[in-house]
């Protein structure tokens, strides 16, 4: 079974989303058994972390944030049959994602976050794109 960029690309931001997760169990986990922080004092946000814990907390949550935006769209397709129209930027809006989170991160120095802004904008404009293209609009 070949799978479609468009599946590939859905498959690809689940799994993306899931493996920050599981690096946040993993950084969670070892400081617990450390005994260096306590399994209640985690902050939802990351915010109680060291530099790198807050910044995966914050990149794992963006991920979330906009899931459900590219999982719809990439999902309305595939069920309509109209994966001509997503496939040609499916693996762009993925790597778009990738890129994102890689910069988030490395560090919040204004260079990244503004690589990470433009990251961003790219997956906002092929979303936008799409929606014209699956709607008739364009």
């Amino acid at each position: 079974m070949t799978l479609s960029p468009t599946a590939i690309a859905l498959l690809g931001l689940i799994a993306w989303g899931l493996l920050l997760a599981l690096l946040i169990l993993n950084q969670r986990g070892l400081l617990v058994l450390s005994g260096k922080m306590a399994v209640n004092a985690f902050a939802p946000d990351g915010s109680n972390l060291p530099g790198f814990g807050q910044r995966l907390a914050r990149a794992h949550a963006n991920c979330l944030e906009n899931l459900p935006l590219q999982v719809g769209v990439l999902l309305y397709a595939l069920q309509a049959g109209q994966t001509a129209l997503t496939d040609p930027l499916a693996l762009t809006l993925l790597s778009a994602r990738l890129f994102q989170t890689v910069m988030h991160l490395l560090s919040t120095a204004p260079l990244f976050v503004w690589l990470r802004f433009a990251g961003f904008l790219v997956q906002v404009a092929i979303l936008i794109w799409w929606l014209l293209r699956l709607s008739g609009l364009a």
